[in-house]
């Protein structure tokens, strides 16, 4: 019988609640809608377990995760299917190196450390890092700030032998995931690029932040892009109406035979938060995997559901 992943999050907002949520959801229903590898190295997605959760929210402290994922302000819907209480008590994080010490301990047992905090906290990054460091657990940055494309931690984790998988992830079916796709179309059927534009607008505590502290965020889209100057992402928009949903405007300008004008305009609607958790759940499973055979580093496996892995820009 396969030994479920026992995992740690960090950050208990709209992406944590859509991941806990989903994994609930296919225990219970044994669907297999929206999910992009049923099975990685023998593990499903419902092989995952929930072993501690840090957060900085005094209102979610000390509550069960399961209680905590659905207090304001997430905004994430509630999905259909049962969910068990967790019994997994929220734990008060960290914002600096104070307390790492604590964190790791709080480890103890763990296999994957998520660090699914807000984006834009860099040093907040690094000290969970340097808490699953000393707990021996792989550790997972889905932020834009920069920890697996900085050579000195790559080498640590490796020297260890325990996995780091980042930065930021791709999600599930995105406005980066689908630019990419549309820029590379244009290149295969030999149409040359003039001018592209994306535009995102949110309504999620990530893209409040973000909108506060948007420098990493940019970098790394256009990590993803492999963007030239003939490509631009405008500044993240906040709208609380919006709340868990995210609405994308994709401009192309190109030339074709004959240099005759071609124009492209998309729009993309999605939940943000699910596009986060149908990545996550792969990525969890891929650094468990490669804890369990011994392989330290970054997993090649992972990086096609990063916007920012090792050797991208910082």
């Amino acid at each position: 019988m396969i030994k479920r992943v026992r995992v740690a999050v960090v950050g208990v907002g709209n992406n944590t609640s859509a991941l806990v949520q989903g994994i609930a959801l296919y225990r219970h229903s044994g669907s297999l809608v929206g999910i992009r590898r049923p099975m990685i190295d023998g593990l499903g997605v419902d092989d995952i377990d929930f072993v501690a959760a840090f957060a900085t929210s005094e209102e979610k402290i000390g509550r069960d995760l399961t209680e905590a994922i659905f207090l304001p302000p997430n905004n994430f819907p509630q999905l259909d299917g049962e969910l068990p209480r967790a019994d997994v008590p929220v734990t008060k994080g960290l914002v600096d190196a104070t307390g790492v010490d604590r964190v790791a301990a709080a480890l103890a047992g763990a296999e994957v450390l998520l660090y699914s905090a807000p984006s834009g906290r860099p040093g907040t990054a690094q000290a969970y890092a340097e808490a699953a460091h000393r707990a021996g657990v792989a550790f997972i940055n889905t932020t834009s700030d920069p920890i697996a494309r900085d050579p000195l931690w790559m080498s640590r984790f490796e020297a260890a032998g325990l996995p780091l998988v980042g930065d930021d992830l791709a999600s599930q079916f995105g406005t980066s995931v689908l630019h990419k796709a549309l820029l590379r179309l244009l290149e295969e059927r030999g149409l040359t690029l003039v001018s592209s534009y994306q535009v995102n607008l949110g309504g999620t505590e990530d893209f409040r932040n973000l909108v506060e502290n948007p420098d990493t965020k940019k970098q790394s889209k256009l990590n993803a892009l492999s963007a030239t100057d003939k490509v631009q992402v405008a500044p993240l928009g906040y709208l609380s109406h919006l709340q868990s949903q995210k609405v994308a405007h994709l401009n192309l300008e190109a030339q074709g035979w004959g240099e005759t004008a071609v124009s492209l305009d998309v729009k993309l609607k999605v939940h943000d938060p699910s596009g986060a958790a149908g990545v996550n759940i792969d990525l969890i499973r891929i650094a468990a995997s490669a804890l369990r055979n011994g392989h330290g580093g970054h997993p090649a496996e992972a990086t096609s559901l990063l916007k920012s892995p090792p050797g991208t820009a910082i």
